[in-house]
C-alpha cells in the first residue's frame, strides 16, 4: 500500500478522531462513502492547504501525488460549521480555504494558524468559541440511542439539516466501514456479514459494492489502496437503528 495512515482519539467532545497519513508514492485509492465531514490540512511540494470536506454518500476513486502529507479532523456527528454545512459539501463539493500566509489561512474574516497533529483540539475550542463549530444536540442524543419526542418527519429533516444524510444512509454507511474493517483484520466474509448484520452474503456484496466499491473478496484480497478507516470501538460503535430503518435485501 502506498498511503500510510497514523490515527489517535480525541477528548474533545465535537471531535470523532484525529488522523494523518503520507504516500510513499503516486497511485490511485478508494475512497469510501463516509458520514463525518473533516478539515484536512495538505501538505505537497512546499505548499500547505485547509480544505474542508463533507460527507460522501458513494464510493469514488482519486488521484494521491506522490510525497504528500495530510492531517485531518474528523467531526463527530450532531456538529457541522453554519457557514459551510454539511448538505453543501457533500460528495466531494470541497472548500478549500484561502491562504493567508505560507503558515495560515483565511476564515471568516481572519487569518488562523494552520492545526497540526498535536494541536488540533486547541484550534477546534477555539473555532467552537468563535461560533464557527456548533452542535446540534437532539441528533446526537438520537444518535446515542436516547428516545426524543419528534416526529419521524421532523427527524428527517433535522438529520438532513445537520449532517448532509438521512438517518438511515447514516446507518448503512457505518455498517459497510465496520464490516470492512472486520474483513481487512482477517474475518472470514461469512462471519464479517454475520456480525455487521447483513441478511446473506448476497445483501453482504450488494451493499459493499455501493458504499465501498469493492466486493467482499476485493478487500480481503487488498486489490485496492482504500481511504482512512478506523477502528470501531466502544466510544464509537455502528449506529445502530430499529427494525424499519433498516435496508432490506
Amino acid at each position: 500500500m502506498f498511503l500510510r495512515f497514523e490515527d489517535r482519539p480525541s477528548d474533545s467532545p465535537v471531535v470523532e478522531r484525529i488522523w494523518r497519513s503520507h504516500s510513499e508514492r503516486a497511485g490511485v485509492f478508494h475512497s469510501i462513502a463516509a458520514c463525518h465531514w473533516e478539515m484536512v490540512v495538505t501538505r505537497h511540494e512546499g505548499k500547505t492547504s485547509l480544505t474542508v470536506r463533507g460527507p460522501e454518500t458513494r464510493a469514488t476513486t482519486a488521484q494521491c501525488p506522490a510525497d504528500g502529507e495530510w492531517f485531518a479532523i474528523r467531526f463527530r456527528l450532531g456538529t457541522f460549521m453554519p457557514m459551510l454545512p454539511p448538505a453543501a459539501l457533500r460528495d466531494r463539493n470541497d472548500v478549500t480555504l484561502p491562504d493567508a500566509s505560507s503558515r495560515s489561512f483565511w476564515l471568516n474574516g481572519s487569518a488562523w494558524e494552520y492545526p497540526t497533529f498535536d494541536n488540533a483540539e486547541t484550534f477546534v475550542q477555539r473555532l467552537v468559541r468563535g461560533g464557527l463549530i456548533a452542535e446540534d444536540h437532539l441528533v446526537g442524543a438520537v444518535l446515542r440511542g436516547q428516545p426524543q419526542e419528534l416526529t419521524t418527519r421532523t427527524e428527517q429533516r433535522r438529520f438532513l439539516q445537520v449532517t448532509g444524510l438521512t438517518r438511515a444512509a447514516i446507518h448503512q454507511i457505518e455498517r459497510a466501514r465496520h464490516a470492512t474493517n472486520l474483513l481487512r483484520q482477517g474475518t472470514t466474509i461469512a462471519e464479517a456479514a454475520y456480525d455487521a448484520g447483513y441478511y446473506d452474503q448476497a445483501h453482504f456484496t450488494r451493499a459493499l459494492k455501493r458504499w465501498t466499491g469493492q466486493t467482499p473478496a476485493q478487500i480481503v484480497r487488498g486489490e485496492q489502496q482504500l481511504s482512512f478507516l478506523y477502528k470501531t470501538t466502544p466510544s464509537s460503535p455502528i449506529i445502530l437503528l430499529p427494525d424499519s430503518f433498516r435496508e432490506q435485501p
